[in-house]
């Protein structure tokens, strides 16, 4: 069976990474605009509705607006702006954390954000198992290559080669928070650190655990474990048993829809780092939607991905 897929927002570079896992692969037709009229209402109306998926890779408005056209009850839709991460009615598109069956089921799927992403598979199953408090003041130390930032963003690091590092959200207002509390079951928004590095992609998302000071928090070696048996047989998340010295995220990465866990820790373990590496437009971002796609297809959860 062929399914078709129209991909509002497909020139970005969500959509392009995602129309390039599609490619050549005979289970997906895709339904194409051309310039003139990628941005005609009444086109886009068209294939919003006559497709038998749509992911909108588009700005938090224009996202509502695009589901606001759909006047079919068939259509499923994959959102992967941050429009509708914490909306009801939605499916949060982790299937890792929210179960395969639920995505698979859903007619409404958001795709979770880049760094939510490395925080929730860190924090989520932890407090969910009660090796971490849910009232707990966390802090979430994070860097992004600058593909993330979307056009400007990747012009203004490849145009001023000075650029050695940014950091923003710095009014602590960042859209992201809301899904990080929400899906990680937390009754405070963590404290969101994000900075961006000049490298086209890749991400590491950390959160520093003072053990001691927390209420019956698990020791380092039971964090690990409990992550180990959650995410076991996860074709997408490998958690490490190993402590190496270094993490590094290279310039030269040609990405990956995979995503490493460690549990890092002092001898003893008073002190953890629980930290994620993952590439920004793989797990974070296309790679996400094309594994929910797939489940929503009752396809091979990894068919078309870089694992």
């Amino acid at each position: 069976m062929t399914h078709t897929i129209f991909i509002d927002g497909a020139v970005g570079t969500t959509g392009l990474e995602i129309a390039d896992r599609l490619a050549g692969r005979g289970e997906f037709s895709l339904i194409t605009l051309d310039e003139a009229r990628r941005k005609d209402p009444a086109a886009r109306a068209e294939a919003l509705n006559s497709a038998d998926f749509v992911i909108l890779c588009l700005p938090d408005d224009a996202a509502r607006e695009a589901v606001a056209m759909i006047e079919n009850d068939t259509t499923r839709v994959i959102d992967a702006s941050s429009a509708h991460r914490v909306a009801p009615g939605w499916t949060y598109g982790f299937p890792e954390l929210i179960g395969r069956d639920a995505v698979a089921q859903a007619k409404r799927v958001s795709n979770p954000g880049c760094y939510p992403t490395g925080f929730l598979a860190l924090v989520a199953p932890l407090v969910r198992a009660g090796l971490l408090p849910n009232d707990w003041p966390y802090s979430v130390n994070a860097v992004s290559g600058y593909s993330g930032g979307g056009k400007s963003l990747i012009e203004r690091f490849e145009d001023d080669a000075d650029i050695a590092f940014r950091t923003y959200g710095l009014n602590l207002a960042h859209k992201h928070v809301p899904e990080m509390t929400v899906h990680a079951g937390l009754a405070h928004p963590p404290l969101f650190a994000p900075s961006v590095i000049p490298a086209h992609r890749g991400m590491v998302v950390e959160v520093p655990l003072p053990l001691a000071q927390m209420p019956m928090a698990g020791s380092p070696e039971t964090l690990l474990l409990c992550l180990v048996d959650f995410y076991t047989g996860s074709p997408l998340i490998t958690v490490h048993d190993d402590r190496p010295a270094e993490l590094l995220l290279r310039r030269s990465s040609t990405g990956s829809d995979r995503m490493e866990l460690y549990v890092f820790a002092n001898e003893d373990g008073s002190q953890a780092r629980l930290v994620a590496l993952l590439d920004n437009l793989g797990k974070g971002a296309s790679g996400a939607a094309v594994q929910s796609l797939n489940l929503m297809a009752g396809l091979a959860e990894t068919a078309g991905l870089r694992v």
